[in-house]
């Protein structure tokens, strides 16, 4: 169930339900909107697969149902590059299953039958870990144009930097002056928003252009 987004005012989070039971997804959309979220409700694994993952920031999965069980959606589910935080639903014959689901990447599990408000507590701990995740997915896409604007020399002078090489080793190395590699590299500090060697070896690092430095040493200058 979706309600219309006043003018500007950001769209309410959207939890998919997902659920064989009509009756449990029909109170648990009730309750989950008196608090200012948005529901859309599926009677299959199948069914919201099909329908897609893009859009919902939190998935609530039943463990047994009929078609596709819980942990079968899961292991679809993990095979994409991005998945929303998933919380299983169980009964209390149930509570191995959702055992392996943990295992498995889940947020959390809920027994059956719920307490409402630990339902919305767990809920609102993975809208808040979904918004953090996100958060870092943008600054990463953001990092990598940066490092794709760079010329391919700078490029090459980057991995060298974070590697560990002085300026005048990786003028040898790329057949370059060493007034050039200090010039290079301070264009890819200032590309990419370093402050120090040590921030531009991390950012090296989340770009995986190198392994992370052994025993946390910084980098020669």
């Amino acid at each position: 169930m979706s309600r219309p987004t006043a003018p500007g005012h950001s769209p309410a989070p959207r939890i998919a339900i997902i659920d064989d039971d009509d009756d449990l997804r029909q109170s648990l959309s009730w309750l989950l909107e008196s608090v200012g979220l948005e529901t859309v409700s599926y009677a299959s694994g199948d069914e919201f697969l099909h329908a897609g993952v893009e859009g919902h920031a939190v998935l609530l999965l039943d463990v047994r149902m009929p078609g596709l069980s819980g942990l079968q959606v899961q292991q679809q589910l993990n095979a994409l590059e991005r998945c929303p935080p998933l919380i299983m639903m169980t009964g209390h014959g149930d509570v191995p299953m959702a055992v392996c689901a943990l295992k498995a990447g889940a947020f959390d599990f809920i027994e059956k039958p719920f307490n409402q408000q630990q339902l919305i507590d767990v809920i609102q701990q993975a809208l808040a870990r979904q918004a953090q995740a996100l958060q870092r997915h943008q600054q990463l896409d953001r990092l990598r144009q940066r490092y794709q604007a760079l010329r391919p020399k700078e490029q090459e002078v980057l991995v060298e930097v974070a590697r560990g090489h002085t300026s005048r080793d990786i003028a040898t190395h790329l057949d370059l002056s060493t007034k050039t590699v200090e010039v290079y590299r301070y264009r890819i500090m200032k590309a990419l928003d370093a402050a120090s060697l040590p921030q531009l070896v991390r950012l090296a690092v989340a770009l995986e252009l190198v392994d992370t430095l052994p025993d946390d040493r910084e980098p020669s200058s």
